[in-house]
């Protein structure tokens, strides 16, 4: 249900949709929100914040709902604490650093650099670029501890150790709509990262992996194209 929630409520055009709504619970007289936010120049970035909060709602708040008032069980056992991340630092390294400097390469690529960052204008001004990257990396926080958190302790039960590859089917469905090497390499990613969290009790080692190797895409592609910001 939450994957379901994420994939169909996430664009803007819902937004948009209930904005009107809106208006009219509160009694907002002739439109003035919805004239206000197509009017906006951060209206893209708003429709981004709109993403980011059906991450937060449907991969954190709901999940972990489910665990404590459905479940009675602690966070610390679905991966929401440091664990033993330190123990297994080489394993994220590992990781992370080969997927980094494909990014680096791709990033001279015509298809990455127009393709990342999502937000448009986040070249526009660093409060464009660090608004937009604390959606980005909320949205990260979600799918770690929807995935390898939640997904991989909650069927464990059922699964034992399967449970990580049992996992990484919905995961690598997330990024259908990514571009193609991106998506083939969720496979891998997911099924090791599901690993790591396993045996560090922690979602926070792969969150660090997803937000490096994120930030280096964006930050590489806006190099190749735009160029970083140069005002506030």
């Amino acid at each position: 249900m939450c994957l379901l929630m994420v994939h169909y409520l996430k664009y803007s055009s819902n937004l948009r949709e209930v904005i009107p709504m809106l208006e009219s619970l509160f009694n907002i007289q002739d439109q003035a929100w919805h004239k206000a936010y197509s009017r906006s120049g951060y209206r893209e970035l708003i429709g981004y914040l709109w993403w980011g909060f059906w991450h937060l709602l449907c991969f954190i708040i709901i999940p972990m709902l489910t665990i404590r008032l459905v479940l009675k069980q602690s966070l610390k056992e679905y991966g929401w604490q440091w664990g033993s991340v330190k123990e297994h630092w080489l394993g994220y390294v590992l990781l992370a650093t080969p997927i980094i400097g494909f990014a680096i390469i791709a990033s001279f690529g015509d298809d990455f650099s127009s393709h990342y960052p999502f937000y448009k204008r986040a070249h526009r001004s660093w409060t464009d670029l660090l608004l937009w990257e604390c959606i980005y990396i909320i949205q990260f926080i979600g799918v770690e501890f929807f995935f390898r958190g939640f997904l991989v302790n909650g069927l464990r039960v059922q699964f034992g150790s399967l449970s990580v590859a049992v996992m990484c089917l919905p995961y690598l469905m997330l990024h259908f709509p990514k571009l193609w090497p991106e998506s083939m390499g969720a496979i891998l990613f997911g099924f090791f990262l599901g690993i790591l969290a396993v045996r560090s009790r922690s979602i926070w080692g792969g969150v660090a992996v997803h937000v490096s190797i994120a930030l280096t895409m964006d930050i590489a592609a806006l190099l190749q194209t735009r160029g970083l910001p140069d005002s506030w």
